[in-house]
């Protein structure tokens, strides 16, 4: 007898779990059921600024494959359907037609949660106001598109200094706005130190961005026809015609919580390696991965929450493996993450200065500046690099990068270095390229670990 797959969320990693599970089963031997409350699958949510600023000409772009090509491959897809209710017990799903409003029952042999995470939206008088945009679905990129062109005035305010935060931004300033940020905390990019924040908050200020730091909204004015005037604070107003929210998300897992599946800390469910749901009530017959649960940390060795598609797919490909009878594990991430505004480039990976004390680790920090390329060669553009070793081991903890071109790939190494458990020194060994055009002849994350032994030696500082 065949049996059912069901997923729920057809986005990243939903629709690669089911891709991956009938890559190993025929449609005799598993039925997949899919169920998707949106207008679009398998899309490219972090492209969504960058088809505001115009970099990507067209919403169809983001797009990886559409319902019709999940079809195509007998996966049974159902837009506009949303789950409302998991009996683990019973082992079936409630699920709601968003047209109709009709409700039907659906078993399953096997589940996969991959329902995403939601934007924060604060509860503040005038948030639902016209003009006040969030940033999550293709939908409301085109809405904010839709604002954007049918609106005379060129002031936007973004909430938020995170990374949707300075990428919309940028896409605003491409458009010739004028660009207020607002952000609670003391520097921008609160996924930094404070001090390579300040680096952000200069290059964006120098940009033409005015930003408001250590500020509080706490309400959106509104004009006679509805629509948002300005952003407020408690000393201050910032006019505005349109409102752009970059406050951050959390894990989507009320369905997960009102059926009884364990979450962590952060608000995401907990799995274990394979990505199956942990826990008696799961029963060993539900899976979950993307934004919507928590996974280990391999430098603190805590559970956290990192919402980034890169996860979501690796997530969908491991769960679909094992739900069609192979074998995969995912051993956790070490937090890489680049974005950049205009020009900067900012990168991170491991832990920050907070990360580690909270962690109880003693750790030395350091900090250079260095550049792309040879001093000599045209073109070399500057970069700071901070790095965190554990003290008395050595071992690398933490790097972040701000700099201009060719700078926040070279996060990369570190990540690499973090994953294997390197220490400082054995990373002054790396055998890294080098030419003129593409580094000095020590690599700027190299000098960082030279400079890092030499802390770590003296007793950290």
């Amino acid at each position: 007898m065949s049996e059912r797959l069901v997923v729920i969320g057809g986005d990243a990693a939903g629709m690669s779990a089911a891709s991956q599970a009938r890559r190993l089963k025929s449609p005799q031997e598993l039925e997949i059921v899919a169920f998707e409350r949106g207008n679009f699958t398998s899309f490219s949510a972090c492209g969504i600024p960058y088809w505001v600023g115009g970099d990507v000409a067209e919403r169809d772009d983001l797009i990886a494959r559409t319902p019709e090509e999940h079809r195509e491959r007998s996966i049974d897809l159902r837009m506009r359907t949303e789950v409302v209710e998991i009996d683990a017990r019973e082992r079936r799903v409630r699920a709601r037609d968003l047209a109709s409003g009709a409700e039907e029952w659906t078993a399953y042999d096997k589940l996969v949660i991959a329902t995403g995470a939601r934007p924060l939206r604060p509860d503040l008088p005038g948030i639902d106001a016209l003009g006040v945009h969030g940033v999550q679905t293709l939908d409301d990129g085109q809405a904010l598109l839709d604002t954007l062109t049918g609106t005379p005035g060129r002031r936007a305010v973004v909430i938020g200094a995170g990374y949707i935060g300075v990428e919309m931004a940028e896409a605003l300033i491409g458009r010739g706005y004028e660009v207020t940020v607002v952000n609670r905390g003391k520097e921008p990019m609160s996924t930094l130190d404070p001090d390579m924040g300040r680096l952000v908050r200069e290059a964006m200020t120098g940009m033409g961005i005015t930003m408001v730091n250590d500020a509080e909204v706490t309400k959106i004015l509104t004009a006679d026809d509805g629509r948002a005037r300005a952003v407020a604070t408690e000393d201050r107003e910032f006019p505005a015609d349109v409102v752009v929210l970059g406050i951050g998300v959390r894990p989507e897992t009320a369905l997960a919580r009102a059926a009884g599946l364990p979450l962590g800390e952060h608000g995401g469910l907990l799995t274990d390696l394979a990505m199956r749901v942990r826990g008696p009530v799961a029963d060993g017959a539900i899976w979950a991965g993307g934004d919507c649960v928590e996974v280990l940390d391999l430098v603190s060795g805590r559970e956290r929450h990192i919402a980034l598609g890169t996860h979501a797919n690796k997530h969908g490909q491991i769960i679909g493996s094992n739900v069609g009878g192979g074998y995969a594990t995912f051993p956790g991430v070490v937090g890489t993450a680049v974005s950049k505004v205009c020009d900067l480039e900012i990168a991170r990976t491991g832990l920050r200065e907070k990360d580690a004390r909270a962690a109880g680790l003693q750790y030395a920090a350091v900090t250079i500046e260095s550049t792309s390329r040879a001093g000599y060669y045209p073109g070399a553009a500057l970069m700071t690099v901070k790095m965190l070793a554990e003290r008395r081991t050595g071992r690398l903890l933490g790097v972040q990068i701000v700099g201009r071109e060719g700078a926040a790939k070279r996060v990369d190494v570190a990540a690499v270095a973090l994953t294997a458990r390197m220490t400082v020194e054995q990373m002054t060994a790396l055998d890294l390229g080098y030419a003129p055009p593409f580094s000095p002849v020590w690599d700027p994350v190299l000098v960082a670990a030279r400079k890092a032994v030499s802390a770590v030696r003296a007793g950290g500082a």
